[in-house]
C-alpha cells in the first residue's frame, strides 16, 4: 500500500510548524501575493524559506496558493513571483488560473510541481485527463465529487489525486461564488468572501415576512469530516488527503492533524481501522470543532440534514488550557497558560506521536515555585506536576466529564 499524504493548512509560520509536527506530510499556505484568504497572515518570501527548511528538515512539503482568479492588472510581477518561490525552495504551487498554470508550466528549470486547485471544479476523470494534457502534476478535486467518482478517477493513474477530508465546505461549486461580491463586494475569488451563505436570514414571501428571530435562514453547509472514508480513499490510491483550515488555531491543527495521522497510520499498518478506534477517532476530531460537521458528498447527494438551514450558533470552547513549553525538569511541564484552569481540574495531554493521556492537576507552581490555586491570566507561565508522557509543543486541554 503506497504511503498517502496527509495536506494541512496554515495561515502563519507557528501554525505551519504545529501541523508539521503533529505529524502533516505537506503544508499550505497563502504568500503575500496572487493568494486567496487575504485576512490570513500570509507569508513572506523570507517565512517561506524558513518554513521550507523546516518543513524539508521534518521529511515534510510546502505547497504556497497561487489561487487567485485574476483580473486584467493581478499579474503583474506573476513571473518573477513564481521565480522567488522556486528559490524558496517550495513544492508545489497550487492554482485555479489557466493562465498562471501556464506561465508556472512554462518556466525553465522549474523544481515546484504544479496543481490544480478545487476551484477548477474538477469531478470526472475527463476533467482531469484534460489538465494532465496541459501538464498539471496533480489534481485538487472539487469538493462535491462523490466516493464513487474519486475511485474511479483513481483507477485510471492519470495523474496523482488529492480531496478533502475535513473543513469548510461551500454552497456553490468549490468556492466559484459571487454571493459575497453581490452582498458586500467583498471578492471571494480574490480573497475577501465575506461567507455571506452563514449569515442568518428573514425570509419574505409575496412582500410578507414569514420568518422571526427564532427561524432566521442561512444556506449554509455543515462543515466536512470525512474519517469513515479515509480507508476508502486509501485503497483506491488517492494521493492526498487535505484539511482545509487556514484560518484556524494551532489547537485545531493539532487535533485534527493529530487525529487524522493516527487514522492514516492505522490504516496503512493494518490494512483497516476497526470501528472502535475509528469511533475513538471521530470523539476526537469533534474535540476541535465549532459547527456541526457532516460527510459532504460522500454518502451521496447531501439532503437537508446537511445543511444548516435555520438557526445555528458557531460555538467557541475554553477547554484548551495550555501549551507544553518545555518537559525537562523531573517531575514538572512548563506550560504557557491560554484558558483559565485551577488546581483539581481533570485535564488530558496530547501532542505529536503522543495519543490523549488524562491526569488530574494537583499541583501548580508559579516560576519562583510558589503554589498557585488558579490560573486565570492567558500567556502566563507556570510549572505543573506531571509524570505522565509529554514532550515540547504538546498541549493541554480539560477533559470532557
Amino acid at each position: 500500500m503506497a504511503a498517502i499524504e496527509l495536506l494541512a493548512p496554515a495561515g502563519s509560520l507557528e501554525k505551519a510548524k504545529t501541523a508539521i509536527r503533529y505529524g502533516a506530510d505537506a503544508v499550505y499556505i497563502g504568500g503575500q501575493q496572487f493568494s486567496l484568504r487575504s485576512r490570513a497572515s500570509n507569508f513572506s518570501l523570507d517565512q517561506i524559506e524558513e518554513l521550507c527548511s523546516f518543513a524539508h528538515e521534518h521529511d515534510s512539503k510546502v505547497h504556497v496558493t497561487v489561487n487567485i482568479i485574476p483580473h486584467p492588472d493581478d499579474f503583474n510581477g506573476l513571473e518573477d513571483y513564481l521565480q522567488a518561490l522556486d528559490q524558496a525552495g517550495i513544492d508545489a504551487i497550487i492554482s485555479a488560473s489557466p493562465a498562471i498554470i501556464s506561465t508556472a508550466l512554462k518556466m525553465p528549470d522549474r523544481h515546484f510541481e504544479v496543481h490544480v486547485s478545487t476551484q477548477r471544479s474538477i469531478l470526472n476523470e475527463k476533467a482531469v485527463q484534460f489538465w494532465k494534457n496541459l501538464g498539471a502534476d496533480r489534481v485538487v478535486l472539487g469538493r462535491e465529487t462523490p466516493m464513487e467518482a474519486i475511485e474511479q478517477i483513481c483507477k485510471q493513474g492519470i495523474v496523482p489525486i488529492e480531496a478533502f477530508i475535513h473543513g469548510g465546505m461551500c454552497i456553490s461549486f468549490s468556492g466559484r461564488c459571487v454571493l459575497s461580491n453581490h452582498m458586500t463586494n467583498r471578492d471571494a475569488n480574490r480573497g475577501g468572501c465575506a461567507q455571506s451563505c452563514r449569515w442568518k436570514y428573514f425570509l419574505y414571501r409575496n412582500n410578507e415576512m414569514i420568518s422571526d428571530e427564532q427561524t432566521l435562514f442561512s444556506m449554509s453547509s455543515r462543515d466536512l469530516q470525512a474519517a469513515d472514508q479515509i480507508e476508502k480513499m486509501i485503497h483506491a490510491g488517492v494521493a492526498s488527503l487535505k484539511i482545509e483550515g487556514r484560518m484556524k488555531s494551532d489547537y485545531y491543527l493539532a487535533v485534527v492533524v493529530g487525529a487524522y495521522r493516527r487514522l492514516i497510520d492505522e490504516i496503512e499498518a493494518n490494512g483497516q481501522a476497526d470501528p472502535e478506534f475509528l469511533a475513538e477517532i471521530i470523539q476526537e476530531l469533534y474535540r476541535a470543532e465549532n459547527r456541526p460537521t457532516g460527510p459532504g458528498f460522500y454518502h451521496g447527494l447531501p439532503n437537508e440534514n446537511v445543511q444548516l438551514y435555520r438557526k445555528h450558533d458557531e460555538t467557541v470552547t475554553q477547554e484548551y488550557i495550555g501549551l507544553v513549553l518545555e518537559a525537562d525538569r523531573p517531575g514538572y511541564l512548563k506550560v504557557q497558560v491560554k484558558n483559565h484552569f485551577a488546581k483539581g481540574t481533570p485535564a488530558e495531554l496530547f501532542g505529536p506521536g503522543i495519543a490523549p493521556y488524562p491526569y488530574t492537576i494537583d499541583e501548580i507552581q508559579d516560576l519562583e515555585g510558589n503554589s498557585l490555586e488558579v490560573c486565570n491570566h492567558p500567556m502566563d507561565i507556570v510549572y505543573l506536576k506531571w509524570e505522565g508522557p509529554s514532550k515540547a509543543g504538546s498541549m493541554i486541554r480539560k477533559q470532557r466529564i
